[in-house]
């Protein structure tokens, strides 16, 4: 790689920040499975740790795929002008904001259920 190559493609370091939005996001949402295991737990055990757990490993994915993204971006910007991108971080974002959606759908229902019950 020449020392042009690993210049910014834009001087307002436009790819560079969309990165920093995907990684702030991915950590946002990591943390968000995490919640969810703290609460939905109470509510349905086990199921809940390995909803956590699958959040946080989707989550850690698109993190990753996040920076594979950027890399061909940057790439893409220097060589063709072309933006070469695929959806994968975003379908992988998708996945993790419904597993969160599911497990607190859960807890709300796990607490309904035993207020009308009169568990405490």
């Amino acid at each position: 790689m020449t020392a042009s190559s690993e210049a910014p493609f834009d001087p307002g370091l436009q790819p560079e920040r969309t990165l920093l939005a995907w990684r702030r996001t991915c950590l946002a949402l990591a943390v968000a499975s995490a919640v969810v295991v703290r609460f939905a737990g109470e509510a349905i055990g086990v199921a809940a740790a390995v909803l956590g757990i699958v959040g946080v490993a989707t989550a850690a994915t698109a993190y990753l795929r996040a920076s594979v993204r950027y890399r061909r971006a940057h790439e893409g910007l220097t060589n063709s002008g072309e933006l070469p991108i695929d959806g994968l971080a975003l379908g992988l974002v998708a996945l993790t904001l419904l597993l969160i959606a599911g497990g607190a759908a859960i807890y709300v229902i796990g607490v309904r259920v035993q207020a009308l019950s009169g568990a405490d």
